[in-house]
């Protein structure tokens, strides 16, 4: 049974400018709670100490918490790692913990007595240290990564298709990751590593979606000689809608799982792609398509390109 069928005429783009009011929102409450609340970030950018240890039976993570905070530290960060026996506690550097890795041992001593309070067997596995200058390091090496992975993409869909089409496709990513963000700051969840790992992806799945809709876009203009340059993206983005939301469908389904069963060691990670598919999916149709619109797409631009793969007849 077939869930959407090929013959779909919906008008896109008609829709552009209440497309553009929703977006131009969420950008701008993503921009004022970045700009004002920032981001959560994690010791991987802050530095701090992480803290593993082991139980002899399974433990409850808010019985580590309220331990814990009795005893003075409230804002640890207390995760399962692997079994429900393994306990991750990451902590923020302050006071006297500020002098870094020549503390870790006092530290670690510290918190396995205090968990020790529990009346359960408790173990240290092992103790890390990740120094403030080596988390900014990161933070900004993470950043750079990030608009060095626009520039190339930019690059590359200029070759592949044309310039405004290279326009549309990095700001409608650039839209992607600033509503993503935003969604961190807004919620205030950790944003670490793992979150920037998922951006990343989520920029390489909503550019192939991005590039399957321009793909058919270049196709069309070839085929469809007497319509217009906003019948030709209507029919392409109706071509290819069901493949899109196919696509995301199926991905949110395993990422929904992960969300939901994987634990709060991922819960970061899956939010991330959770956001980021779902508003990539929407980018895709409803930022990217009509932003080459807006540029002034013609039919001159696309019969300048020679199209892929086409073979010149040379029979007499």
């Amino acid at each position: 049974m077939q869930l959407i069928r090929d013959n779909l005429a919906i008008n896109f783009m008609a829709l552009r400018k209440p497309a553009v009011i929703f977006s131009a929102t969420l950008i701008l409450i993503a921009l004022a709670s970045f700009i004002t609340r920032g981001l959560n970030f994690g010791i991987d950018f802050t530095g701090g100490y992480l803290i593993e240890v082991g139980y002899e039976e399974a433990v409850e993570l808010n019985e580590v918490r309220d331990l814990l905070a009795k005893n003075g530290i409230s804002d640890a960060i207390v995760q399962h790692f692997g079994a429900q026996k393994d306990v991750l506690v990451r902590l923020v550097p302050k006071g006297e913990m500020t002098e870094g890795a020549k503390n870790a041992a006092i530290v670690s001593d510290e918190i396995l007595t205090i968990l020790k309070q529990g009346n359960k067997e408790v173990s240290m596995r092992r103790v890390e240290f990740v120094g403030p200058q080596v988390g900014g390091e990161l933070k900004n090496m993470g950043g750079l990564a990030m608009l060095l992975a626009l520039f190339c993409i930019m690059i590359y869909i200029m070759i592949r298709f044309e310039w405004k089409f290279s326009v549309g496709a990095v700001i409608a990513l650039a839209h992607d990751v600033i509503i993503t963000i935003g969604v961190f700051s807004v919620v205030q969840v950790n944003f670490d590593l793992t979150v920037l790992a998922a951006i990343l992806a989520v920029i390489g799945y909503s550019l192939n979606d991005t590039v399957v809709v321009y793909d058919r876009i270049r196709e069309n203009f070839h085929r469809m000689r007497k319509e217009g340059a906003t019948e030709i993206v209507n029919v392409s983005i109706n071509q290819t809608l069901s493949r899109t939301l196919m696509t995301s469908f199926t991905t949110l389904l395993v990422l929904g799982s992960l969300f939901s069963l994987g634990g709060e060691v991922i819960h970061s990670f899956a939010l991330a792609l959770l956001v980021g598919i779902i508003i990539g999916t929407y980018s895709s149709i409803f930022v990217a398509s009509p932003l080459v619109l807006a540029l002034g797409l013609s039919r001159e631009d696309m019969l300048a390109v020679k199209k892929e793969g086409a073979a010149v007849d040379q029979t007499p």
